[in-house]
């Protein structure tokens, strides 16, 4: 059976994105980049909400055209393309990129068929909307987290509101030399 994996950048004080929706306070650089490559290696499908689905859409198939585009980039565009995206949102009828579906009722049931198919895991990429809707299902059942050194203040966060404890074990932790902890987590049910 697969798993349903959370995979997000947070703050020190558990924030995705700063009060904007921005990423630039992540630090970014070749280690982060393999670590990040180590994580694709293990999904069978993206898991997005509408937010990111729709910047994902906005911007990897132009990677693709890109003399530009670094071998990483077109790699993962590539990748990308191909693989089936899912994206949970209540407002979105249907989605134009390529081998997408979404899933916008029955949440908890569409998903658990999904992990019953055989293949790589589900991860959700970033998506703290999403995320957060996913945890209250009881359907995450590892988190992901890399853990930013930086302070945010406000943002946007999974964690805030509405949920329940959620008792967690850790499974891993590694530091990168920005200061980056990358963690693993099982959620304990």
């Amino acid at each position: 059976m697969r798993k349903l994996v959370l995979f997000m950048h947070v703050s020190l004080d558990g924030y995705a994105s700063d009060s904007n929706g921005g990423l630039g306070w992540i630090p970014y650089n070749e280690e982060f980049e393999k670590y990040a490559e180590e994580v694709v290696a293990e999904v069978g499908s993206p898991v997005y909400g509408r937010t990111t689905y729709r910047m994902m859409e906005s911007y990897w198939p132009t990677v693709l055209d890109d003399p530009d585009a670094s071998t990483h980039d077109l790699e993962h565009a590539k990748w990308v393309e191909d693989v089936k995206k899912i994206v949970i949102s209540s407002t979105m009828d249907k989605a134009e990129w390529n081998n997408t579906i979404v899933i916008r009722d029955n949440i908890a049931e569409e998903i658990n068929a999904l992990k019953e198919q055989p293949g790589k895991n589900l991860v959700i990429f970033g998506s703290p909307g999403a995320a957060k809707t996913m945890l209250a299902l009881g359907l995450i059942d590892e988190l992901l987290l890399t853990i930013c050194p930086v302070v945010l203040g406000s943002g946007k966060s999974a964690f805030d509101g509405g949920l329940e404890a959620i008792r967690l074990k850790l499974l891993s932790s590694r530091t990168f030399h920005s200061g980056i902890i990358a963690t693993r987590y099982a959620l304990e049910k």
